[in-house]
């Protein structure tokens, strides 16, 4: 393994690896152990008790950050030519329909989120080998099939994000950046776990929140006490 740059061993010197912190401690701590010069984003992953294999253990869901990601989403829109209009009020960086589908065709998925019709899904389906493996497919589950586009652009625009547990029985997601004050990435963390926790399979027995790490782009893990959290 490369050796610890000097900031890394100083972040590290900063966390107590036996330690779970409180939410609200975390939420202060990786501020101070985050040494980039961008505006790092702030990362949470969730191990749960779940086995993604079967498809009653599957969790997948939406949630609206209260303080947004603090990132600007690049949103697609793939629509019939009367809902343009609308797409393009609501703030859709991308609108059309037959040009937007030959691009992806060849390779470009320069978006962030890409929303479309459910009229319009025959057309969009065969775009899954390309948009699949990227999570850019959408689904009606994630609020990105819908006749009303310029609703999902809002809410897109205004901080909401899809999450999925991975093959490993882990969600991850970012919840905002470094500039943001604790009490922001704390309110955003408590949302989406509260979300996670409402989503909890029937069939998932035993401890359903086994650990919570939050992260910023370039600093250590900093292990959080899921009963520090209100409702969890």
């Amino acid at each position: 393994m490369p050796a610890l740059t000097k900031n890394q061993k100083k972040a590290q010197g900063q966390i107590e690896a036996s330690k779970a912190y409180r939410l609200n401690e975390a939420s202060e701590l990786v501020k101070k152990v985050t040494f980039t010069k961008f505006d790092a984003s702030v990362d949470v992953n969730i191990r749960l008790g779940v086995d993604p294999r079967k498809a009653n253990q599957m969790v997948r869901g939406i949630v609206t950050l209260p303080h947004g990601t603090g990132k600007v989403a690049r949103v697609l829109v793939l629509c019939n030519p009367d809902k343009e209009a609308e797409a393009k009020a609501a703030g859709a960086d991308f609108v059309g329909l037959d040009e937007y589908i030959t691009k992806i065709e060849g390779g470009w998925t320069d978006v962030d989120v890409i929303i479309t019709q459910p009229g319009i899904m025959a057309k969009v389906g065969r775009l899954g080998r390309v948009l699949g493996p990227r999570g850019l497919m959408p689904n009606p589950k994630t609020g990105t099939v819908t006749d009303d586009v310029a609703k999902a652009v809002t809410e897109v625009k205004g901080g909401k994000i899809d999450f999925k547990v991975d093959k490993f029985g882990i969600v991850h997601a970012g919840i905002g950046r470094v500039s943001f004050s604790p009490k922001q990435l704390e309110e955003n963390a408590v949302e989406l776990l509260q979300t996670i926790v409402r989503l909890k399979p029937s069939a998932a027995k035993g401890t359903y929140i086994k650990s919570i790490y939050l992260s910023s782009t370039m600093s250590p893990g900093i292990c959080i006490e899921p009963k520090s959290i209100p409702g969890i």
